[in-house]
């Protein structure tokens, strides 16, 4: 089975320091980790309002993007990048952290809702849901009223643990993506041990 042709490689979070160690930064993560592995450095682009980084990955040139607005707004920035750089819905896979997973629990997925999460909702209205999604899982706190400050409340030494070793097990999986497809790549990601 022939591997995807993503171009863009998006991470979901909120930019600032404050904002570095808090679960919903772990698509950031992942960005970070696939620019250390392939070589990447992040220089801020003040016209998309985004970081990006150019690596190879898998033979050919994928740009890791880095929204530099808040949560809510990503879609507009990644919109913004895929115009310059001519990349439709398909050829994107956003990486995002995911609260109706366990921590450290990892799932690739085409299409679906928003699912409360304000980075996708604005994600589907720049593009619809045709866009690749690597999911994160950070588990939930148990009620609604306790979603936004888990979101952005950092992580422990001890919960970090699960979701770091996600965050390099998705950056093993992601050239796979690109040399052997999803399908192979989502029963490795969906069947390993959180």
């Amino acid at each position: 089975m022939p591997g995807l042709a993503i171009k863009l490689i998006v991470g979901l979070g909120n930019p600032g320091r404050e904002y570095e160690t808090t679960r919903h930064n772990a698509g950031f993560w992942l960005v970070e980790e696939l620019a250390r592995r392939h070589g990447g450095s992040f220089r801020l682009e003040p016209r998309f309002r985004a970081e990006l980084a150019r690596v190879q990955i898998g033979g050919q040139e994928r740009w890791l993007v880095k929204p530099q607005d808040f949560m809510n707004n990503s879609g507009r920035v990644t919109a913004a990048v895929a115009a310059f750089y001519k990349v439709d819905a398909p050829a994107i896979l956003v990486a995002h952290d995911e609260l109706d997973l366990p921590p450290g629990a990892l799932r690739l997925k085409s299409g679906g809702g928003a699912g409360g999460h304000n980075g996708l909702k604005d994600l589907i209205a720049q593009f619809g849901d045709g866009f690749w999604r690597l999911r994160i899982g950070i588990g939930h706190p148990g009620s609604r009223e306790l979603v936004t400050p888990y979101l952005l409340g950092r992580t422990s030494s001890e919960e970090r643990i699960p979701l770091d070793l996600a965050v390099r097990a998705a950056a093993d999986a992601v050239p796979d993506i690109f040399e052997h497809g999803a399908e192979r790549v989502m029963q490795q990601l969906h069947t390993r041990q959180e």
